[in-house]
């Protein structure tokens, strides 16, 4: 008489759990909009039952809010790094501008567009999303301020040259909707331009500045 074994199921701890229905979520919200995060979608995704979903987020906003900041966290991790190195500061503000302006991720600027829709009518993902700009501020704030202490970058206020360069950045990222490809290259590489200016580099010192590069990322 032969007799079989079953694999003995694994009980995965609350807090990989939670990072599972977080992550499906953010995938959801890529894919399809944060509208699309429901607590049954989410479970069919998982294969698991609807309750288990609640039971982790009792009140689905919070999930839909918890989903867009580790979206955007993710790609902000990708971009720029956290403590940045004064010498590397010009390589990274030029990847950073190149990655930004091609379609990698366009997904994501969707999203933030998304979200900032979204958020007038719900404080908890209004919430997040002021959150992940302070995130986004700071990063890039970071990154000038390295780039001042090594006397690559020339500002008095590094906020500001951040902030500048965010804002010229969000102008563009309501096209991601739309052919960009009719974009004059001097408009698709304003981003650049200003960093630029903000920063007194000479022209053409940031690749994806110069409108003769493509700017694809």
């Amino acid at each position: 008489m032969s007799s079989s074994t079953q694999p003995k199921r694994t009980r995965k701890t609350p807090e990989a759990r939670r990072a599972e229905i977080v992550a499906a979520a953010a995938a959801v919200a890529l894919g399809e909009g944060l509208e699309c995060i429901t607590v049954r979608r989410i479970a069919d995704e998982l294969g698991v039952r609807p309750g288990l979903i609640s039971h982790y987020f009792p009140v689905a906003e919070d999930l839909v809010a918890e989903a867009f900041g580790v979206a955007a966290s993710a790609e902000l991790d990708d971009l720029i790094p956290a403590d940045p190195a004064g010498d590397q500061a010009l390589a990274l503000l030029d990847r950073f501008l190149s990655l930004i302006s091609g379609d990698r991720y366009d997904g994501m600027s969707r999203l933030w567009i998304n979200a900032r829709h979204l958020s007038r009518y719900r404080p908890t993902l209004r919430d997040r999303v002021v959150h992940q700009e302070a995130q986004w501020r700071d990063r890039l704030t970071g990154l000038v301020e390295a780039g001042v202490a090594a006397g690559t970058f020339r500002t008095g206020s590094p906020d500001i040259a951040a902030m500048q360069i965010l804002v010229v950045m969000d102008g563009l990222g309501v096209d991601v909707n739309t052919d960009r490809s009719t974009l004059p290259p001097e408009i698709s590489a304003m981003p650049a331009l200003t960093a630029e200016r903000a920063l007194e580099l000479p022209a053409g010192t940031l690749a994806a500045g110069r409108p003769d590069d493509g700017t694809t990322g």
